[in-house]
């Protein structure tokens, strides 16, 4: 069986500290020729100034496709499409629309992008723009039903959007069921999921509990004994997320997103593991 396809997520550094490590992490994944790495963004102010400033360099620097992220709700019309022709122009060519929350402590414009569906629509009258979406296999924590939620990713999809990726779930069921739900609301493009690599137990479950991702309770035991034992922890990460990707390729999956959060160990030993850009001595 070929290796898969495989894309990476990032942020953009927050202090200067910070900065060359995720360059770092950047440049050992990208060896590993994703399908693309994406930015997040980050609404308001210096945030929105932040993540402009680290498109640009990773346009330039990195060497593979960029896809950037745009949170809608944090900024006014004018404002979202001034950054979107101007990251056009700086070579961007795809997008990952998205809702996002507005800025604490700030009203949010009266003339913007009310959803990421209108998002859609915008980028979809431009052309010549790859479109990413968000897909919630557990519903969105503030959607009516799940099948309203699916609605939504129907919306998003049919508008022109040109894959879905989704929230990260542990549970390979979670994700198949969820794929079997959305074909037969009539979705066809491709759904991607998200693999988040467990780094510290605790944190995850606090991190869950307020994005609406479940964390089972084979999960909880299985790290328990790692809790304070990092090179531990890392070899159940790369074993757990190894064991997800490889259940879900056996049902078709070919294409995976992962939450780096800026570190490049864990998911450059699982996408080895999967087959991808040798061995890890080779790499560096």
């Amino acid at each position: 069986m070929p290796p898969p396809r495989v894309s990476f997520e990032f942020f953009p550094p927050k202090s200067p500290a910070t900065e060359a490590p995720f360059l770092e992490a950047v440049a050992r994944l990208v060896r590993l020729q994703p399908s693309f790495i994406s930015l997040t963004f980050g609404a308001g102010g210096s945030a929105s100034a932040r993540s402009d400033r680290w498109v640009r360099r990773l346009l330039a620097e990195a060497g593979t496709p960029l896809a950037a992220h745009v949170t809608c709700v944090g900024g006014s019309r004018e404002e979202i499409d001034c950054l979107l022709a101007s990251w056009h122009e700086a070579g961007v060519r795809h997008i990952v629309a998205l809702r996002g929350d507005p800025p604490a402590n700030e009203e949010a414009p009266r003339d913007r992008y009310l959803n990421a569906l209108e998002l859609v629509q915008a980028l979809a009258q431009r052309g010549e723009m790859e479109i990413s979406v968000a897909a919630y296999p557990e519903s969105h924590p503030k959607a009516e039903s799940p099948e309203a939620d699916l609605h939504v990713l129907k919306c998003k999809l049919d508008a022109g959007a040109t894959r879905a990726i989704t929230q990260y779930v542990f549970d390979p069921e979670l994700f198949l069921r969820f794929r079997d739900r959305a074909w037969h609301a009539g979705i066809r493009k491709p759904l991607v999921p998200g693999i988040l690599p467990v780094g510290d137990i605790d944190s995850l479950v606090s991190f869950s509990r307020r994005c609406g991702a479940s964390v089972p309770e084979w999960l909880l035991r299985r790290f328990a004994p790692a809790r304070g034992n990092p090179a531990l922890t890392s070899q159940l990460a790369v074993q757990t997320a190894n064991e997800f990707c490889e259940t879900l390729r056996r049902e078709g999956v070919e294409d995976f997103h992962f939450y780096t959060l800026n570190r490049s160990t864990t998911v450059e030993a699982v996408c080895q593991e999967l087959g991808l850009g040798g061995s890890l001595e080779e790499a560096a």
